[in-house]
């Protein structure tokens, strides 16, 4: 492998950042090679295939989905819940498999890659068009909407990974959109007629949910209503576009009865006119007729918006370069996107040339999932690091994967994971990690290999300085330089 020419060279440096700032960590700078920033801009395209056999496709987690809904109201026909001894009821097993066998498909993938930049992008993309596990409904799911919507679009157009996220049934499940009905539809009318003739007042379904509406709005494209400012003004809608915007989305949905039919071969959402409110509907003050076709003219209204162009950048450079983004490269980004019409690629490029993105000083933290990911490609410690806990116990560090608490998805600042609970749940997982690892490695060795330049003098001392193989491992994992990227 080639090698920086020294620790204390501009490119030994580079290589340092490449691999953590834009990657998630290596064992040996060496891998990175001689020009970092061709290493990075070499794996821009499309996310590969997951670590993993017999991964779940989305309908097959909507059939453990609908089967899970049959077994529950079969026991509680039958007036209670399998015995102990038993275990799990045989739906609710296959759901869990598919479950930890999504997580496992995940950091494994990220553990083992070859091309960290391009899996980080995934994990963004992932974390900005959140479908969480923290849903029940999503069971199942989450694995094979990154795998479906997400991972084969990270290079495309930003559209076409919109048009995809938003399309696929985990999002219209998540985000309510399945019992979403226009007032003026057909299967309101005909409730609403059903339930006259019986006397027994309205129906249950009424009308409009407008969640997908207004997350679409403020965290996938537009963002925050009024915000924004600094970085050039972003969020110019209002309640009436949310309301009109989720009078399109009416009939985009993917219920459970579609797998009784036998034709359900895939999990992107069906178009169901008799769900679709009827009549014109204005967003942003252009016009759209009803119908299926209303959704993807929306969307690419939204994708080519100006405030979309800068509400993304600045999450983009949020997210490789500094909680608080410098505003010129934001301006940057946002212009490329404009020009580029969204192209993603280009966006990447824009972010690897620009200086900000290569400042010395580390000013991001990485998030638990990203702190367990870089240790065990530093440990090599590949898939078996995933054999008992299907997520090497990162939940314990206040990061359940896959199940963000809300449609934001993961906060992606420092603040959000420096308060004391968090950073000693952090050093008892180092603690355990060194334990178990420690004892089979030399952590001098590893610093200077992983860190190279960024490696502090004052942290090889501390190592230097370790009780035992343990602590000194321990001791590298919590360093400043192996915390933050």
């Amino acid at each position: 492998m080639d090698r920086p020419e020294s620790t204390s060279s501009p490119a030994a440096l580079e290589a340092a950042i490449a691999a953590q700032r834009f990657g998630l960590g290596e064992a040996d700078l060496g891998r990175v090679g001689p020009d970092p920033r061709r290493w990075l801009a070499a794996q821009i395209g499309p996310a590969g295939p997951q670590v993993g056999a017999g991964l779940a496709r989305g309908v097959d987690g909507l059939r453990a989905w609908r089967d899970l809904v049959h077994e529950r109201r079969a026991m509680r026909r039958a007036g209670g819940e399998p015995e102990p001894q038993s275990g799990p009821a045989p739906a609710e097993r296959r759901l869990r498999e598919i479950v930890q066998g999504d997580v496992r498909a995940r950091l494994a993938t990220a553990a083992a890659t070859t091309q960290p930049f391009n899996e980080r992008l995934a994990l963004f993309w992932a974390n900005h068009f959140t479908v969480s596990l923290a849903k029940g409904t999503t069971r199942g799911l989450v694995g094979a909407f990154e795998r479906e919507a997400i991972r084969p679009h990270i290079a495309g157009s930003f559209e076409d990974l919109l048009k995809a996220a938003v399309h696929h049934g985990a999002m219209l499940r998540y985000l309510d959109n399945d019992n979403s009905a226009g007032p003026g539809s057909r299967i309101v009318q005909r409730l609403a007629l059903a339930a006259e003739r019986r006397g027994s007042g309205a129906p249950r379904l009424t009308g409009l949910n407008e969640n997908l509406a207004r997350e679409v709005l403020e965290l996938h494209t537009l963002g925050a209503s009024g915000g924004g400012q600094a970085y050039g003004g972003w969020g110019d809608y209002g309640q009436h576009d949310v309301t009109e915007f989720a009078r399109v989305l009416t009939g985009w949905r993917l219920p459970l009865r579609a797998l009784d039919d036998g034709t359900l071969d895939d999990a992107r959402g069906r178009f169901d006119p008799a769900w679709h409110d009827p009549g014109t509907k204005t967003v942003l003050g252009q016009r759209y007729a009803a119908g299926p076709q209303a959704l993807d003219q929306v969307l690419h209204a939204l994708a080519t918006h100006r405030s979309t162009a800068h509400f993304v950048s600045m999450k983009l450079a949020r997210h490789f370069v500094a909680d608080e983004p410098p505003p010129a490269l934001v301006a940057r980004l946002a212009a490329r996107w404009q020009a580029s019409g969204g192209d993603l690629p280009t966006l990447y490029r824009t972010l690897l040339e620009a200086p900000e993105a290569w400042q010395p000083q580390p000013t991001k933290l990485k998030t638990p999932e990203e702190f367990a990911l870089g240790t065990l490609r530093l440990l090599g410690a590949g898939q078996r690091a995933f054999a008992r806990l299907p997520d090497a116990g990162i939940a314990a560090m206040g990061q359940r994967v896959q199940a963000a608490p809300s449609p934001a998805g993961w906060p992606d600042t420092a603040a959000d994971w420096l308060g004391p609970d968090a950073v000693w749940k952090r050093v008892e997982w180092a603690t355990r990690v060194a334990a178990f690892a420690g004892r089979q490695t030399d952590a001098r060795v590893l610093a200077q290999a992983s860190l190279g330049a960024r490696l502090q003098p004052e942290t090889l001392r501390q190592i230097d300085r370790a009780a035992d193989g343990p602590q000194a491992l321990a001791l590298l994992l919590m360093a400043p330089e192996f915390q933050r990227r």
